[in-house]
């Protein structure tokens, strides 16, 4: 059998995974997997930075349901991915990000882009591999592919050793895994499934509150089948929004900081919270004492069971991949009669909350003249598009606005960085997006703030040609720090102020249509011709400084605490 370089057992063993797509930036530590991947089938997409490929992987993941797939240099090319690999691992994003290394004979004499990537990024991957050996190479990438995608999904780091990859051997493709200690569960334990029905069936307010668990597993039928089969309203998490459709009545839309009065009043009011796939973590809880203080049961349904009662301490634990736990509780209340008898409690408790929504809705006065309402942007995005598209946001005011406004229909369209709210997240996971479902229309959102992050991959979609819609809501401040210090800081803008570049001018450097839009009587007729533009293209909207995310729970406070104004 003819012998291969480590490179090209490298490139061979990511086509026996089915990656199609590799996010990445060439240097001289990887130039030898580079010279092979020239040669393959796989599409490489250069970024602009390594922290751009790696946001670029996960909005590719996050669409595909696949782990995307990052390939850098040593050194300050692998250094440049942690940001983006602890987004993934807070998130539960699958990613492989294989990195060059230098010789292994001079791994630790402070050679030339020479970094310890291993251990920088062992606390925020859910594994990482030094290949020392190149045989051992088919083997490291086929586990590092199962870990990224099995169980709770997270980033995998493969260190690839010049010398490793420039020596020979022959290519055997891995099939068995074996990994001793790594066993996701994923039937849930059936007594404790039965335990969580029962404990549904005798509550009066129970509540659906559900997290980016579900997608990841694919479980979003069942999880519509079951809780409109029970007829139980729904709340989600930042990142469980898509998982249930934002037109059924169920839906109450997002809980926590910035939920609904609605939805957060729910939360303080049920007797039963199940819990499915989210991670209570503090932007949802709010002060962790005062937390659904009515709840007489909380059920944890989650395939990682570090996650249980790790914030929150739950009363029924369900330790198992989502769709097969959510099935098994569509196999066993059909086998109940009486769970149908409590409907009619059950509804009037959606009444009721549906009530509070009324009392207080979100935005009733959101008009300020001739300025644009960053809400009348995110209405005249959902008018152009129907909803049948990807969104991308940054992190900050823009993202809550859309998190709050935007009625998500479908999974997979909605792709935020939410566990390490990272800036500069946005823009090149909207890229990603696009190599991921390149029929689906891709909308980003940013602020002045973050666009500026990773502006610079406004070179990558030009190069790529992808069909992108930027919008920038610009208010010439770090919007978000603005509102904290308004409010909490007694209106003291230490350093929030900011100056931009002029985005239209920037977005034709680049060789793309930029648009720009001051007064409100321009959006509706800007943002269409800016849709109907083919190809990447920038809208800088103009907001006002003053307007604010709300309701919010101040930080540190309880559900029960929010703010209105």
């Amino acid at each position: 059998m003819k012998k291969l370089t480590g490179a090209q057992i490298v490139i061979e063993s990511l086509i026996a995974e089915g990656v199609d797509v590799i996010f990445g930036y060439p240097g001289g530590a990887i130039l030898p997997t580079y010279d092979a991947l020239l040669d393959s089938k796989i599409k490489h997409v250069l970024v602009r930075h390594e922290q751009g490929a790696t946001h670029m992987a996960e909005g590719y993941a996050r669409v595909s349901g696949r782990p995307g797939v990052v390939l850098v240099t040593s050194g300050p090319g692998a250094t440049n991915t942690v940001t983006g690999i602890a987004d993934a691992y807070m998130d539960s994003t699958p990613m492989v990000v294989l990195s060059g290394q230098v010789p292994t004979t001079m791994i630790g004499n402070d050679a030339f882009q020479e970094a310890d990537f291993v251990g920088i990024t062992r606390p925020c991957t859910k594994h990482n591999f030094l290949v020392k050996n190149v045989k051992d190479i088919s083997r490291i990438i086929k586990e590092a592919f199962y870990i990224a995608g099995s169980g709770r999904p997270g980033p995998v780091v493969v260190d690839l050793p010049k010398d490793v990859q420039q020596a020979e051997h022959t290519f055997h493709p891995s099939e068995k895994i074996e990994l001793r200690g790594y066993k996701p569960t994923i039937r849930g334990n059936p007594r404790q499934i039965e335990r969580a029905i029962e404990a549904i069936e005798k509550s009066s307010t129970p509540l659906f509150y559900v997290g980016g668990g579900v997608q990841w597993s694919g479980a979003a039928s069942e999880l519509r089948e079951l809780v409109r089969g029970l007829g139980i309203p729904i709340t989600e998490t930042l990142m469980g929004m898509g998982s249930f459709p934002a037109s059924d009545s169920l839906r109450l839309g997002m809980l926590g900081m910035h939920g609904s009065y609605g939805t957060n009043t729910a939360v303080c009011n049920t007797d039963c919270l199940i819990a499915v796939g989210a991670r209570f973590d503090d932007r949802v809880t709010g002060k962790i004492s005062q937390f659904a203080p009515k709840a007489e049961t909380i059920i944890h349904i989650d395939i990682d069971p570090s996650s249980i009662s790790k914030n929150v301490k739950v009363d029924i634990p369900i330790v198992g991949d989502i769709k097969s736990v959510l099935t098994d509780m569509l196999t066993q209340i059909k086998g109940r009669e009486s769970i149908g008898q409590r409907r009619a409690e059950w509804t009037k408790w959606h009444q009721q909350i549906l009530q509070w929504q009324k009392e207080k809705p979100l935005y009733e006065n959101n008009h300020r003249g001739e300025s644009v309402s960053p809400l009348d942007v995110i209405a005249e995005m959902h008018n152009l598009t129907k909803g049948d598209c990807i969104i991308a946001t940054d992190v900050g005011q823009h993202q809550m606005w859309v998190a709050q406004m935007f009625p998500f229909e479908n999974p997979r369209s909605w792709l935020t960085s939410g566990g390490l709210g990272t800036m500069g997240y946005g823009l090149p996971a909207g890229i990603g997006a696009t190599f991921a479902a390149p029929d689906k229309k891709v909308v980003v959102v940013s602020g002045d703030g973050s666009i500026q992050m990773n502006i610079q991959e406004l070179g990558t979609a030009v190069q790529y040609n992808v069909d992108i819609k930027v919008i920038i809501l610009n208010n010439y401040f770090l919007g978000m720090v603005r509102q904290w210090q308004e409010k909490f800081y007694a209106e003291r803008y230490s350093y929030s102020a900011m100056s931009v570049p002029n985005f239209v001018k920037l977005a034709d450097a680049y060789g793309m249509k930029g648009f720009r839009i001051e007064k409100a009587k321009d959006l509706v007729a800007t943002m269409k011709e800016a849709f109907a533009t083919p190809g990447p293209v920038l809208i800088d909207v103009v907001i006002p400084k003053e307007e604010a995310v709300m309701p919010m729970i101040p930080p540190g406070g309880a559900m029960s605490e929010m703010l209105f104004a």
